[in-house]
C-alpha cells in the first residue's frame, strides 16, 4: 500500500511511504520477500493534550499551540516516516471545533511537511460523520490514511475516502471475525480491500498484549495463507495505549522503586512497539522521540536481518 502522493500523482507531498506486500512472518528474511520495512507515525493533535505526562510533554512543549510547527518538529528532528494527526478539538465534549476548523488544521499540517498524514477523527461517530466529508475534501489528491471506519460505522467514510481517493483504518476490537467483517462491510460499499490498513486495538506491555500479538499473528497467518479479507497492512496505535499505564505514567516521587520515568516512560512504550513488529505491525503510531528513535534503530537492524 502507498500513502502521500507527489505532486506527478496529483498531490504535494516531497515523500511517499509504502508499506505491506509481505511474502513471509515478520522479520523471516530466509523464508520469503519482505519489500517494505515497518514505518513510524508521530502523534500531532489539533489542541494542547493536557492529559499527556511531563516526559512525552517536553520534548514538544515549545510546539503545543501550534500544529504544523508541532509536525515539521517531528518530521526535522524525529525523522517521522508520517505524521498522525488527530482531530480531538472536535470532540463535542471539549471544544467542539467545527468540521471548516478541522479542515483548515488539516491544510496547515499539509503545508508544513512533505510526508503522508494519517488522520483520525475525535472518536465521536456522529461528529467524525460531520468532519470528515470537510477534511476528505481538504486534502484531496494527497492519498491520506483515515480513521476509522467500523463495523457500526463507516458508510461516511467510506463514501468520503472513495470520493477523495484516501485510504482507510479499519478498527476491530481484538477479534479477527470482526475484522473481516469490517472489511466485508467496506467492500460491499465499493471500497478495494488494497486501500484498507487493519487496525485490531492495541493494548500496552503488560495489559493484554499477549492475547493482541496472538490475534494478529493469527491474521497475519491467514493473509499469507491466501485470506485475501486479512491481507492487508496492520496498524497499531502504540504511543496511545503506553502513556495511559501507570508502569510509563507514576513519577518517581510516586513510584521510587520504579526509577526515572523519563526513562521508564519512553522503554515501556519503546518496549510496546518492539512486541507489535514481531506480531506483524507495518504502522507503528508513537509519541517519544527517544522510543521513535530506538524503534527505528530496531527496524532497521530486523530489516538487516539482525545485522547492525
Amino acid at each position: 500500500m502507498r500513502l502521500g502522493a507527489t505532486p506527478k500523482e496529483g498531490g504535494t507531498r516531497t515523500s511517499v511511504v509504502t508499506v505491506g506486500g509481505e511474502r513471509t512472518l515478520p522479520f523471516h528474511h530466509f523464508d520469503g520477500e519482505i519489500p517494505n520495512p515497518p514505518v513510524v507515525a508521530m502523534e500531532v493533535w489539533d489542541i494542547p493534550p493536557e492529559d499527556w505526562p511531563a516526559p512525552v510533554r517536553e520534548p514538544f512543549s515549545d510546539v503545543f499551540s501550534s500544529p504544523s510547527e508541532w509536525a515539521k518538529k517531528c518530521v526535522e528532528e524525529y525523522e517521522a516516516d508520517l505524521i498522525c494527526l488527530r482531530l480531538v478539538g472536535c470532540d463535542p465534549s471539549g471544544e467542539n471545533r467545527s468540521p471548516a476548523e478541522a479542515a483548515a488544521v488539516v491544510k496547515e499540517v499539509l503545508r508544513a511537511v512533505g510526508v503522508p498524514l494519517i488522520i483520525c477523527g475525535c472518536g465521536n461517530p456522529e461528529k467524525d460523520n460531520e468532519v470528515f466529508p470537510v477534511v476528505g475534501e481538504a486534502a484531496a489528491g494527497e492519498n491520506c490514511l483515515l480513521g476509522t471506519i467500523t463495523q457500526d460505522n463507516y458508510k461516511t467514510l467510506v463514501a468520503v475516502a472513495t470520493a477523495y481517493k484516501h485510504k482507510l483504518i479499519a478498527e476491530s476490537p481484538v477479534d479477527i471475525n470482526i475484522a473481516k467483517q469490517v472489511n466485508i462491510l467496506a467492500l460491499d460499499a465499493g471500497f478495494p480491500l488494497e486501500d484498507l490498513v487493519i487496525y485490531p486495538s492495541t493494548g500496552a506491555l503488560g495489559y493484554g498484549i499477549e492475547y493482541v500479538y496472538s490475534i494478529m499473528e493469527r491474521t497475519r497467518l491467514a493473509g499469507l495463507g491466501g485470506d485475501k479479507l486479512l491481507a492487508q497492512p496492520i496498524l497499531c496505535d502504540i504511543g496511545a495505549e503506553a502513556w495511559v499505564v501507570k508502569e510509563a505514567r507514576a513519577t518517581k516521587d510516586e513510584q521510587p522503586k520504579w526509577g526515572d520515568e523519563r526513562l521508564r516512560g519512553p522503554l515501556w512504550e519503546a518496549t510496546t512497539a518492539y512486541v507489535y513488529l514481531l506480531a506483524g505491525a507495518d504502522i507503528l503510531v508513537m509519541r517519544h522521540p527517544r522510543a521513535v528513535q530506538a524503534v527505528k534503530k530496531m527496524i532497521r537492524t530486523l530489516m538487516a536481518g539482525g545485522k547492525g
